[in-house]
């Protein structure tokens, strides 16, 4: 069975090998990564890790039984309760409620590991299955994304509230 963990140093093969392998499923709908990114990937891994430790982001992989990543889920920008959501999945699992599900467990882990209580996303209007997802997992559109926002794309930002843990205990969204 699929589990989200965060991100760790012992994860860089396992994700290098996801953006690999998914690198031209992912730029027919989001903007392509560029050659650099490959190039220098230990380097933007070390750095993820940093900004990971210093609380400003909060990265998860969705690994597979056989240590295989099927997905990358990530917060970033954690300020002030306030995070921005991204996330991909493999093109082998598309469509099958991986991202729905994945998406619904770190808007969980937002509220109760990161204090996070607003989550906003952005989805180009092209991306239907990213968009698809978004309402699913109880996100609501807000106003338009420009390029800037999206690579170039336009497109329209999402919001939803997450509900605080209880004192001392867990909560859900």
């Amino acid at each position: 069975m699929p589990e989200l963990k965060q991100l760790h140093a012992d994860h860089a093969p396992a994700v290098l090998a996801f953006e690999l392998e998914n690198r031209a499923y992912f730029a027919a709908s989001i903007p392509d990564r560029g050659d650099d990114y490959f190039s220098r990937f230990a380097e933007r891994f070390s750095a993820l890790l940093a900004e990971q430790e210093a609380g400003v982001c909060a990265f998860y992989v969705l690994v597979d039984d056989d240590g295989s990543v099927l997905g990358r889920f990530n917060l970033v920008d954690i300020e002030d309760h306030t995070a921005e959501l991204g996330y991909r999945v493999a093109e082998r699992v598309s469509g099958r409620g991986v991202a729905t599900a994945g998406v619904g467990d770190l808007c969980r882990l937002a509220a109760e590991r990161h204090g996070v209580r607003t989550l906003r996303a952005a989805a180009a209007s092209g991306n239907v299955a990213s968009r698809a997802v978004l309402v699913k997992s109880g996100f609501v559109p807000v106003g338009p994304a420009g390029p800037a926002d999206l690579g170039g794309k336009h497109g329209t930002w999402y919001r939803r509230e997450l509900v605080a843990p209880p004192e001392g205990g867990t909560g859900g969204t």
